[in-house]
Order: structure tokens, then sequence, then C-alpha cells
């Protein structure tokens, strides 16, 4: 793969990850209208590992009290605190994900990667995404998640397998469905991102060493991807705090629309 081709998608994952607007659609469409080799899911998901990266630094905070908290629950076996409570929750909404990727692991490399099949999801999510917003109050925060709130979403997670529903898309309109206010539904999904793309790293990082090798352009693209991750979760934390997500379900129905294009000018 070219050093270029690996700096663009490790941009397009980093900001696309965290946006609702479907990483995975992006990653498997730019080979394919641009013409490009496509490198296959495990070099998309070796790319993670920046959004892996962004999410542990920017939430290091956060990352660090849970991880007290997960040690305390091994030792006093009580849920006697907010972060303690936090900890079952992403464990809780981690699951669904897991099982999904376990079983449809094959799908997601071959047949959901077809672009009619990614553009129909990206319309039917940015629809979703953008009645709910428009419809659900902004009543809850964070602080009030509780476990059938996380399982919700973590169910939300699974449909992620599809390129053009996207993770972070399915989650926060989960989340937004459950009235958690916009800003609260973005933490929780970045928050959930963890366990879920540490977990995908562990199986698809060492297939791609093996198909790519430890290269140049691998390198790259995980830095590219690293510090737009980061970009993205921050824009996207400012943002929402003033603005819906209208914005992003109108981006997804015009990238759509491209691929519809696209797929009937090459018949």
């Amino acid at each position: 793969m070219e050093i270029f081709h690996a700096a663009v998608l490790g941009i397009l994952q980093g900001l696309t990850e965290f946006l609702p607007v479907s990483s995975s659609a992006h990653l498997s469409l730019a080979p394919w209208l641009f013409g490009w080799e496509d490198p296959g899911l495990a070099f998309d998901v070796a790319l993670h590992l920046g959004t892996l990266v962004a999410v542990l630094w920017y939430f290091r905070k956060e990352w660090l009290a849970l991880a007290g908290a997960s040690v305390e629950i091994l030792t006093t076996r009580r849920l006697d605190s907010p972060e303690k409570r936090q900890v079952l929750y992403l464990v809780i909404a981690t699951i669904p994900g897991g099982i999904a990727g376990l079983f449809l692991n094959k799908l997601a490399e071959e047949t959901f990667r077809a672009p009619a099949l990614t553009a129909t999801a990206l319309i039917v999510m940015g629809t979703l995404l953008w009645w709910v917003d428009r419809q659900a109050a902004e009543t809850r925060t964070l602080e009030s998640v509780k476990w059938q709130d996380a399982l919700i979403v973590g169910c939300a997670q699974m449909f992620a397998l599809i390129p053009g529903v996207s993770r972070s898309g399915s989650t926060i309109t989960a989340g937004r469905f459950l009235k958690l206010d916009r800003q609260s539904a973005a933490v929780f999904s970045f928050l959930m991102s963890m366990p879920i793309t540490a977990a995908a790293a562990i199986v698809k990082v060492p297939h791609a060493l093996r198909e790519h090798g430890p290269s140049a352009a691998l390198a790259v693209g995980v830095l590219t991807a690293t510090v737009s991750s980061a970009l993205a979760i921050n824009v996207l934390l400012r943002y929402v705090s003033k603005h819906s997500y209208g914005v992003f379900a109108a981006y997804r129905w015009v990238l759509a629309l491209v691929v519809y294009l696209v797929v009937f000018l090459r018949g």
C-alpha cells in the first residue's frame, strides 16, 4: 500500500470514527471510489489503534478513575460509587457488540462491504439519527445512566458491523432515544468505543501485520488516525453542546446519493 493512501485512510478513520457518519463506510468506499487497492478489514481495524490511543488520551482522567474503580470492585465486591457503576455499565454495553463481532465477522469482511448496502445504511441511520435527535428531550445526563440503558446502547452498537450504520451514530442515536443530552450521549459513546476497539485490535492487528507487515504505510495510517481522532472528539463535543446532530444526517444523505450515482454510472 502507498503511504499517501494509508495517510488518507488514517485521516478518514480518525475524523469519522467519532463523528456519527460511519468510519467503516468511508474506509470501504474510498478505495472503491478512487480505484485504490482495498486494504481489507484487517487494515481498517489496525487503524483503530489510532482512535484507541486518542480516546484513552482525551479521557485520561476518566479512564484513571475507572481503572481505580475496577480495582476497588475486585477487592470490595461493591458498586457503591458512580465510577464503579460506570465500569459495570461499560462492560454490559460491550457484550452485545462483542457477540455480534464473533458470529458475524465473515459477513462484516465481505457481504456487508457492498457499496449499495453501505449507501442504504447511511440513509437509514442518518434519517433515524435526525428524527430521534429532533424528537427526544434532553432531560438526562451521563450520571443518570442505568444498566438497562447500557444494554440498549450496547445492542445498538451491534449494527455498526454494517458499514454506513456507524458505531458512534448508532450508540449516540440510542443515547438520545433514552433522552440523554447530546453531549452525554456522545461521551458515553466515546467511552464505549475503548473496550470494543481494543478487543477488535487484539484479534485483527496480528492479521494486518501478517498481511501488510510492520510497514511505514501502516505506521503512517495509525499516526494520522490518532491525530485526526483527537481533533474529531474535541470538535464534536464542542459542536453538540450548542447544535443538533442534523448536519451529520445531511452529510450521510449526500454521501449516499453520491455512492448510488457512482454505482449507477459504473453499471
